[in-house]
């Protein structure tokens, strides 16, 4: 009997991710095959919106460790679910290659390209996350996606492409050693400790934020994995 759709869903949540979506896959999306080398009739996309799982990863034995935590925890419990419910675990993390995670959510949900390279919901802005994906052997029944235009299409101000106080983003392009320059310096302090200036400045989805704890967390992760890159004059002091 194929797996129900809503049973996924219930799973997921209970183990602090949001199901954001599925899709039936077609050759042009480049999902792996599955690992008995059968083709993935399903994916569904795991993820947050807001602060949704920062509690559950929080109280996670891999919130102890400095190094890709969130990324453990995400390997871990995507893992054990996929275990249960016979599909296999995808993550946007762990090359390259990288799988073509943002290609797979324009399948899955309506959300657009923004001028900050970020994805953006019509609810939840540009504070949501997709953090993994599970493949399924079998067709399951998918929700009807919903249509929405893209925000960013009656933005007039466009206030995200002026707020960045190194003027980063052009909209077209992001000057990432501009940018870690920046915040890797004590003026910076602003961008570490409530994300980043330029996403906060968009009006859509708010109220979903990342709390300041959970901005401090991606900021210093951000940093942490451009000074592995070697990419820009990252002081170790950030």
């Amino acid at each position: 009997m194929p797996m129900d759709f809503d049973h996924v869903r219930e799973r997921v949540q209970a183990r602090g991710f949001v199901l954001r979506g599925g899709f039936h896959p077609v050759p042009g999306d480049a999902v792996p095959q599955l690992s008995d080398g059968r083709a993935a009739k399903t994916v569904v996309l795991l993820g947050g919106v807001g602060s949704s799982f920062w509690p559950a990863f929080r109280a996670s034995p891999e919130a102890e460790h400095e190094h890709e935590a969130l990324d453990r925890w995400t390997r871990r419990v995507a893992g054990e679910l996929a275990e249960e419910l016979g599909a296999m675990p995808l993550f946007p993390f762990g090359g390259p290659p990288y799988l073509p995670f943002q290609r797979w959510a324009k399948r899955a949900e309506p959300v657009h390209d923004s001028p900050l390279g970020l994805l953006i919901h019509p609810e939840f802005g540009l504070w949501h996350a997709y953090r993994a994906a599970l493949a399924f052997a079998d067709r399951l029944d998918l929700p009807v996606r919903p249509e929405a235009e893209s925000p960013c299409a009656s933005c007039v101000d466009k206030p995200c492409l002026t707020a960045c106080p190194v003027s980063a983003f052009t909209g077209k392009s992001y000057d990432v050693p501009r940018c870690i320059a920046h915040i890797g310096r004590p003026e910076g302090g602003a961008c570490i400790e409530n994300a980043c200036l330029a996403r906060r400045a968009c009006p859509v989805g708010r109220a979903y934020a990342y709390e300041p704890e959970q901005a401090r967390f991606h900021m210093s992760a951000f940093l942490r994995a451009l000074r592995t890159q070697g990419r820009g004059p990252v002081p170790e002091s950030a």
